[in-house]
């Protein structure tokens, strides 16, 4: 049995009659940019996030910029975020023409150290972007606090953690602006490229509105330059066909992250993320770090510094090509971290990230999506079992590990 990392297949099969009848209807229209499909996603979507404003935009990725750039952040300004994450994250802090600073995650949640953002913090400092990474919540309580203590604006990166909360309360309402990805492999996908920002400020609301649609409050005014950024129709049906599903898809992925951590807790050198203290975990991805090899590897004295510079990754790839001969599909997130990425390579020459980089050589995400069937889950806890306990004892076959 092949068991991928994700699929469509059966959310397609189970929704196809309703997802046709919201493109027909789209179709039928002739409206395809605006109107009352983007209305009633955003009102569903506020409401769904805990805030009085949604607003529909092209991606995640545009999310972040509008947040930024409503809020005022530009050239000279600061944003602190953690490097470990879709590059997007640090994208969106240069496209507005501020700067990304990074900190280091955490080993064991693999989220911003909050220990480490104050002394990040500087006059140029006037932004925070926690990244609520593979769908787990960053804790809000704490991060928030420290924006408060040091006065600065708070965008959430919601891209992967739709559906999910801290301390019962949805992310994307904690900070100034949340911004959500609806890529179809997220926890709410759209059929293709699609995203929002949310807000309780009516202001900041309408300011992105406006910056969505070429800095344009009202048809050929425009007041400031913007872009071109609008969710349309067709996506919009797509999710609101797909919203109501949303409680349920997310709890199915918190009984799969469940198996998951009692079948593989006493692997050697497989280290599984815990339930975080929150609670709310939207486990977008279940992400492990690989820190035992067979003994023909891990005896290799000689094993050289991946690209970049990076811990060799030869434990976590020999597992991930292991696992796919048996028929488990894996992916990994992320191998580069942003700051060793080319595009900042004179930018953070010389910043170093300990944990960042070592997680880059180690995690491996393991098959999840809602409509994983249990005997697929348990093949792939088969497989790891009898590939890591059968061949991978604990004496010295151990890679080194972040602390």
């Amino acid at each position: 049995m092949q068991v991928p990392p994700f699929s469509l297949s059966q959310q397609l099969a189970d929704l196809g009659p309703e997802l046709d009848e919201a493109a027909l209807r789209v179709l039928r229209s002739g409206q395809y940019i605006g109107g009352t499909e983007i209305q009633s996603f955003e009102t569903a979507f506020a409401a769904v996030v805990g805030t009085a404003h949604a607003v529909g935009c092209n991606s995640g990725t545009d999310a972040l910029i509008l947040a930024l750039r409503a809020l005022g952040i530009g050239a000279g300004d600061e944003v602190i975020t953690a490097s470990f994450s879709f590059f997007a994250t640090a994208e969106a802090i240069s496209a507005v023409g501020a700067t990304p600073v990074f900190v280091d995650v955490d080993p064991r949640t693999y989220l911003i150290d909050l220990n480490q953002i104050t002394a990040a913090i500087t006059p140029s400092t006037k932004a925070l972007i926690p990244v609520h990474l593979f769908g787990r919540p960053v804790d809000m309580t704490r991060f928030m606090a420290i924006a408060k203590d040091h006065n600065l604006v708070v965008v959430e990166d919601c891209a992967q953690a739709t559906g999910a909360s801290w301390n019962g309360r949805p992310v994307g309402s904690w900070g100034d602006i949340g911004c959500f990805s609806f890529f179809p492999t997220k926890n709410l996908g759209a059929a293709g490229d699609a995203g929002a920002v949310t807000c309780h400020d009516a202001a900041l609301a309408q300011r992105m509105r406006e910056l969505a649609v070429h800095g344009m409050p009202r048809r050929y005014l425009h007041t400031e330059l913007g872009y071109n950024s609008r969710l349309d129709a067709m996506q919009a049906a797509v999710l609101n066909v797909k919203l109501p599903r949303l409680n349920q898809w997310v709890e199915r992925r918190r009984q799969i992250a469940q198996r998951y951590r009692e079948g593989l807790q006493d692997v050697p050198g497989l280290l599984i993320p815990d339930s975080s203290a929150g609670n709310g975990d939207g486990w977008n991805q279940f992400v492990v770090r690989v820190t035992v090899c067979p003994a023909d590897i891990s005896s290799n004295a000689n094993h050289p510094p991946s690209e970049f510079g990076l811990p060799s990754s030869h434990c976590r790839d020999w597992l991930k090509q292991s696992l796919q001969e048996k028929g488990v599909s894996t992916i990994i997130y992320y191998p580069i971290p942003i700051h060793c990425q080319p595009a900042y390579a004179n930018q953070h020459q010389g910043t170093r990230l300990p944990v960042t980089e070592q997680l880059c050589s180690e995690v491996l995400s393991l098959p999840i999506f809602p409509e994983l069937s249990s005997e697929q889950q348990e093949q792939v806890i088969a497989v790891l079992r009898s590939l890591l306990i059968q061949t991978a004892p604990l004496d010295s076959q151990t890679c080194s590990v972040a602390a």
